[in-house]
């Protein structure tokens, strides 16, 4: 079993979720509550989350699996903020952050999937 908060992939998607709850979902209009702000949330918090199930998995395949789950997830938040924005519903300072963050997770959760399944 691994320690997920010595993960820096962790810690980094720990921060997305917090700006995504702190700068991004209050900007949701109200009738979005259950539609696409909640797919926002969701999403982002699936990130960490699967890092953290995958990480008390026994073998690399196992963790790798979640991991990949992970990937999935950021992608989806990256398109729901796409839309967001596109909606004007997020200002584009923003959605640049956090399309910013989420191509850093990516980029992480690609390095690590990559180093367990060589």
């Amino acid at each position: 079993m691994r320690d997920y908060q010595k993960l820096d992939v962790w810690k980094k998607s720990h921060l997305m979720v917090l700006y995504v709850y702190k700068f991004i979902l209050p900007d949701f209009p109200p009738h979005e509550k259950y539609d696409l702000q909640s797919q926002v949330k969701r999403a982002a918090y699936s990130v960490p989350l699967n890092i953290v199930e995958g990480a008390g998995r026994r073998t690399e395949k196992d963790f790798a699996h979640f991991l990949d789950n992970a990937l999935g997830s950021v992608q989806e938040l990256e398109y729901a903020c796409f839309l967001a924005k596109d909606l004007e519903y997020l200002e584009e300072g923003k959605y640049l952050e956090i399309y910013k963050m989420a191509g850093e997770v990516k980029a992480m959760l690609i390095g690590l999937i990559k180093h367990l399944r060589q």
